[in-house]
């Protein structure tokens, strides 16, 4: 386990059931292997929201508008569009750069894997793009020490929302739409 992780598990205590996941029909299906600290998130927290703002995407998320699959099919194709008409981040200007999703908000910002070529999936980092424009935010940190470094006000974003995170924490497994 992570130290994140243990951090997120004392900031709130995860549901009673683990998420259980076939990882490797995931991984083939989008073509890259996942973190291992996203894995350990899935499996304690599932699809989740946090202080009734952050989606934490899942795959074969029982809501099925926070299934991580569609989301990072969905994404590569619209911020490929987009980058027709919008500058990349500089972070994706290195060939074979990419982002994959695996969180959202209720305001419609993106959280991403920022993908370098050479990296194994542990050594990624976090991008946050806003919504509906075109600011970025690089965080040089997992998923998991993202997720824990915010819930404790530790690592500030430009980008989120400034009611994030909230004083008293929530949590909410996310079931069928």
């Amino acid at each position: 386990m992570t130290n994140a992780l243990t951090r997120l598990l004392e900031i709130f205590t995860a549901p009673i059931e683990p998420r259980q996941k076939n990882w490797q029909a995931v991984e083939r299906d989008l073509g890259v292997e996942l973190p291992a600290d996203y894995k350990e998130l899935i499996h304690d927290y599932g699809g989740s929201n946090w202080d009734d703002y952050l989606y934490i995407l899942e795959p074969g998320c029982p809501n099925e508008n926070y299934n991580l699959l569609e989301w990072a099919a969905n994404q590569a194709e619209d911020l490929e569009d987009l980058w027709q008409f919008e500058k990349k981040p500089a972070e994706l200007e290195i060939e074979g750069s990419r982002v994959i999703p695996w969180a959202t908000t209720d305001n419609g910002e993106c959280l991403y894997w920022l993908v370098r070529p050479g990296l194994e999936p542990d050594q990624w980092t976090v991008m946050v793009n806003e919504a509906r424009g075109d600011r970025w935010e690089h965080f040089p940190v997992t998923c998991t020490q993202f997720l824990a470094s915010s819930l404790d006000g530790e690592l500030p974003s430009n980008i989120l929302s400034s009611m994030f995170p909230r004083a008293t924490h929530e949590f909410r497994r996310l079931g069928a739409a």
